[in-house]
């Protein structure tokens, strides 16, 4: 076998707990059972195959704490030494091949999930999506929210058999117990040999002799369920939230889906976010820009005072520390950045207008921001 990083083939963390790693061989199993590659190219049959030794070899040693440990310590080299001193010569840690796999996959899918004895593949649950909206400050803080959702289940009354309590479960004739048939296809190459799901016991290998009255013989019903689940700070529209075993039943037998919790975070009616800082505008009057002066501030949080020095110009940016997003990795919170607009007076009186004529003609050059807008115009005709 290769000497790729037995975490790495399996894509977790060396502080992986054993949960995590079962989930993990679970996951990778699945997608590179050869079972699941009878009808591919030989280059494609052959690169699964050697993914699959990859994956069973990491297993057995990453499952069982001494044989972790040691590898911790040592590595590859621990396990080199030929198949008398414990390594993974001819058998890859004691498994000899494809067919001695169903005890493995009985650890880890149960009798009714994942692989039957012999490396019968058994098809799990399909996925399902839920797309939740939350608020800018939920997303900014965090929250516990509460979903509700249909999907099929296994049906309670028959544990997913379909059979009636009262009765027992007969092999399937069709596929003898093995869940899976091989069907003929002519083509202008010949007949070509295919493994299916059986369709007489959907893969199960048997068949119940009275049908469950619930489920009519399905083994599936439909149900509706209410999560509660924690939403952390910091998270943005369009991630994800994966809850295990939580989207569809089987109809062969096999794990339960996952749930994905799809967020979409609400537009704001101040805020406008841009990663973990937060931006918004706030208006001033056109004496608060001349003289200088302090300015109330809406924040996530609720108000600030923020001081406005004299002579601010509109499209200034002011920025408040911590008062963003929480980064969704704990390393700190974004910012506030708030940008001012100077509000222009209107119907203005006779009086006021003539008080601003007079203002206005009693400023000069040396009233204006050097190398401003009107520095520039004058600089432009001359």
């Amino acid at each position: 076998m290769s000497d790729r990083d037995y975490y790495e083939i399996l894509g977790i963390s060396k502080s992986a707990s054993e949960g995590d790693i079962k989930r993990a061989f679970k996951k990778a199993a699945i997608k590179y059972h050869p079972d699941k590659y009878n009808n591919a190219g030989e280059k494609e049959k052959k690169e699964a195959e050697e993914k699959f030794k990859e994956i069973n070899e990491a297993y057995s040693v990453l499952s069982e704490p001494d044989k972790r440990a040691q590898y911790d310590r040592v590595g590859h080299d621990a396990f080199k030494q030929g198949a008398g001193s414990g390594g993974f010569g001819g058998g890859y840690g004691g498994f000899g091949g494809f067919e001695d796999l169903g005890d493995i996959f009985g650890s880890i899918f149960g009798n009714t999930g994942g692989f039957g004895r012999g490396g019968n593949y058994v098809q799990p649950g399909a996925d399902l999506t839920y797309q939740l909206n939350i608020t800018l400050e939920e997303a900014a803080f965090g929250a516990e929210k509460t979903i509700k959702y249909r999907r099929n289940a296994k049906c309670k009354a028959c544990n997913g058999t379909g059979g009636d309590p009262k009765g027992s479960l007969r092999e399937c004739t069709q596929c003898k117990g093995v869940g899976k048939i091989k069907k003929l296809q002519r083509t202008i190459f010949g007949n070509i040999e295919q493994i299916a799901e059986c369709d007489a016991c959907h893969g199960k290998g048997k068949i119940p002799e009275i049908k469950c009255s619930t489920c009519s013989g399905v083994g599936i019903t439909t149900e509706t369920l209410e999560l509660k689940r924690k939403i952390p700070a910091g998270i943005s529209t369009g991630q994800k939230l994966r809850i295990e075993d939580m989207g569809e039943a089987s109809e062969s037998g096999g794990p339960y889906g996952d749930l994905y919790i799809i967020i979409n975070v609400l537009k704001h009616k101040f805020f406008t976010r841009q990663g973990d800082d937060v931006y918004c505008q706030v208006p001033i009057t056109f004496a608060t820009a001349t003289l200088g002066g302090e300015i109330e501030v809406p924040t996530l949080e609720g108000h600030k005072n923020v001081k406005v020095p004299a002579g601010t110009q509109a499209g200034k940016k002011f920025k408040i520390r911590d008062a963003g997003i929480k980064s969704l990795r704990g390393s700190g919170t974004g910012a506030q950045v708030i940008e001012v607009t100077v509000e222009v007076p209107t119907d203005l009186s006779e009086s006021q207008k003539k008080l601003l004529m007079e203002f206005d003609d009693s400023l000069n050059e040396k009233n204006y921001k050097k190398g401003g807008f009107f520095d520039r115009v004058k600089g432009f005709f001359s």
